[in-house]
């Protein structure tokens, strides 16, 4: 099982980053996310907590990469709102998971958690407001 994984993460974040499409690098971005969301509770569960660090670290910034992506596009969330839509219900998505892992961790541990969180939530609020936003 944990070469699967290990397997599935083989594609890391600089190879997300090297994706021409931004698009499809946003997709790719927030697929990379949910693989390190599943490490990290993995390794959480197995007591690597410095893993489960670096793993949580890379969940934030695999979806700052996801954001920004969309952001490079200069598309109008508004009125193209197709990769937008999807960003934001897979970063909802990722929040109710990582409320979950909330919830798992011990309290000395949950700050950690909480960071991501933070920066999640931060990401999916920016994406909504930009989809729900009135037109100029």
């Amino acid at each position: 099982m944990q070469w699967i994984l290990a397997l599935t993460l083989a594609i890391d974040l600089a190879g997300v980053q090297s994706e021409p499409n931004l698009e499809k690098r946003s997709e790719m971005a927030l697929d990379y996310a949910n693989q390190a969301l599943d490490a990290a509770r993995e390794s959480y569960s197995r007591g690597e907590f410095e893993q489960t660090q670096a793993q949580l670290e890379d969940v934030g910034a695999s979806v700052d990469v996801a954001y920004q992506a969309l952001e490079k596009t200069g598309k109008d969330p508004r009125r193209s709102p197709k990769f937008f839509k999807r960003a934001e219900l897979r970063t909802r998505e990722l929040l109710r998971r990582l409320d979950g892992l909330l919830q798992t961790v011990s309290f000395a541990d949950r700050d950690v958690v909480e960071k991501v969180h933070a920066r999640v939530a931060a990401v999916h609020d920016n994406l909504l407001e930009g989809i729900m936003s009135k037109g100029k």
